[in-house]
């Protein structure tokens, strides 16, 4: 229709909005035929469209994390499968070190063919989502403590999962029980996977409908324009920015070191992560596709246009990560907080370096709780940090993380716990000229007996203000027993919670911006 050096602006904007849709359709239907709460309420869950090669194009406003990852989840599956794939075929993996985030964190990845008699695919449409229990030593698959993946539950690695149009179920079950920490609640496993396979279905169905309305060469090009229009958007963004370095601390002790030097000539940035900390033997570690989700995440919000997160946007950037470090571990370091706290991390660290923006809570207040029968998994909502011109936000959740909490009415009614407060924290937000947003309280009774595990950050070291901003206040966790005890807990922790126990989270506020 157009030459494919000339996008037409007229349909690269229809076709950009059409390919958001498309991911948008895969995860409504997604959430309307899930079973975990984790999925259906807490809306733990990212769909995606990408191109022949596995990059990413467009993509629903789900979860940063996931969305800025997935894409080395196909590639990966490319690399690995790219003669075997057959029409009808859907994929399964959750492996870190193969695009993966954490273990919990289930990719569905379905290959796109033309027609059946068509040799090989022309897209990919893949759905991920945060499974309520996948194994580990505790339940709900988030342990604070574990050292290796082996630890944090059953391993998926680019398994077929539909088989020529076959639910390869029996296999999947073997693989679920088979395993040295086995998962929980298969049954809940099988239909979130099954309502995965339904969302990359609707995917591939709204592709073909655009196929038969455009053509497939024009649909093809302009997943190509609207990624260079991604790639030009970073670039003009890259032009105000500044020379800048940081260095982060964890509450663990881990350090990472960013330095960031801008070309304005050629319009491109390098992030040199040289000198942050080695693996640790613990499980912050945060696999190097998460690295660059946090990155991709960074960029993508700098850009003032309407554009969709995609692979584009990585395009300027000259990514410099050394291998066996915390943003790049080697197999088996175990990687559940690194995905969702040392994420976190990395994006105030870059906003720090820009100076652009103070510290958000920089934490997802990961809470789990759970046993044989019931396994339950949060993240909650602090405070955001304070920019140029603006405060910080109360009672949110910030950057890598774009979950929802539970209704009360619905947590109360599948699980056997009270939430007896959800509050404001009122001052833990940092002052300044512009001040942090406030983080909350957030107070469960257990009705049975559970173990509940908390991974936090934040509880030692406070969210950086920045220029002059105060930092914001760090957060708590405690138990309250029933005989009116107080147990203080440390930022990763692990306690046997007993009926009438309450168990208490205070978030941390996000750092104030100028004097």
């Amino acid at each position: 229709m157009y030459h494919k050096s000339q996008p037409n602006p007229i349909y690269l904007e229809i076709f950009k909005n059409l390919y958001q849709f498309i991911a948008e359709q895969m995860g409504i239907i997604l959430r309307n035929t899930a079973s975990s709460v984790n999925i259906k309420e807490r809306l733990d869950f990212s769909c995606a469209i990408f191109n022949k090669q596995g990059l990413l194009v467009a993509n629903a406003p789900h979860i940063p994390v996931h969305l800025g990852s997935m894409s080395e989840s196909v590639k990966s599956l490319i690399k690995d499968k790219e003669n075997q794939f057959k029409f009808g075929d859907v994929y399964i993996s959750n492996n870190p070190y193969n695009g993966g985030t954490h273990l919990p964190d289930i990719t569905v990845i379905t290959p796109v063919f033309v027609n059946s008699n068509t040799p090989k695919p022309i897209f990919y449409v893949a759905s991920r989502g945060h499974q309520a229990d996948i194994g580990g030593i505790t339940p709900g698959s988030m342990p604070p403590h574990s050292k290796s993946i082996l630890e944090e539950g059953v391993l998926f690695d680019n398994c077929l999962l539909v088989d020529s149009g076959i639910f390869k179920e029996e296999d999947i079950r073997n693989i679920l029980r088979d395993n040295l920490y086995p998962a929980r609640n298969p049954e809940q496993n099988i239909v979130d996977f099954k309502a995965q396979i339904a969302a990359n279905k609707t995917g591939v169905k709204e592709l073909h409908r655009m196929i038969e309305q455009y053509g497939i060469d024009t649909v093809q090009n302009y997943m190509e324009f609207v990624q260079d229009n991604a790639e030009e958007c970073v670039r003009k963004a890259i032009t105000i920015l500044k020379n800048g370095d940081f260095t982060y601390t964890l509450d663990q002790g881990s350090k990472i070191k960013l330095k960031v030097t801008i070309d304005k000539i050629n319009r491109c940035a390098t992030l040199d992560f040289t000198g942050t900390s080695p693996q640790t033997n613990d499980n912050f570690n945060a696999p190097k596709a998460v690295t660059q989700a946090a990155i991709l995440y960074v960029f993508r919000t700098l850009v003032k246009d309407d554009i969709p997160l995609n692979s584009g946007c990585l395009k300027p950037l000259n990514i410099i990560i050394p291998e066996g470090c915390l943003l790049n571990p080697n197999y088996p370091a175990g990687v559940v907080a690194g995905n969702v706290e040392t994420s976190q991390s990395i994006v105030d660290a870059l906003y720090g370096a820009l100076k652009v923006l103070a510290a958000s809570q920089g934490t997802m207040n990961n809470f789990t709780f759970g046993n044989d029968k019931y396994q339950y998994y949060e993240t909650i909502c602090g405070g955001s940090g304070a920019g140029y011109n603006f405060d910080g936000t109360d009672a949110v959740h910030t950057h890598m993380t774009n979950s929802c909490l539970t209704d009360p009415e619905v947590l109360e009614w599948r699980f056997p716990v009270i939430l007896e407060d959800f509050s404001i924290r009122s001052n833990s937000g940092g002052q300044g000229l512009y001040k942090g947003g406030n983080g909350v309280i957030r107070r469960l009774r257990f009705l049975e007996s559970m173990t509940a595990t908390i991974l936090s950050n934040h509880r030692i070291i406070p969210p950086f203000g920045l220029l002059g901003g105060e930092p914001g206040i760090v957060g708590k966790n405690y138990v309250i027993r029933k005989d009116g005890k107080f147990e203080e807990l440390a930022g990763t922790a692990v306690t046997e919670m007993n009926p009438e126990d309450i168990f208490v989270i205070e978030t941390p506020g996000g750092g104030g911006y100028g004097n």
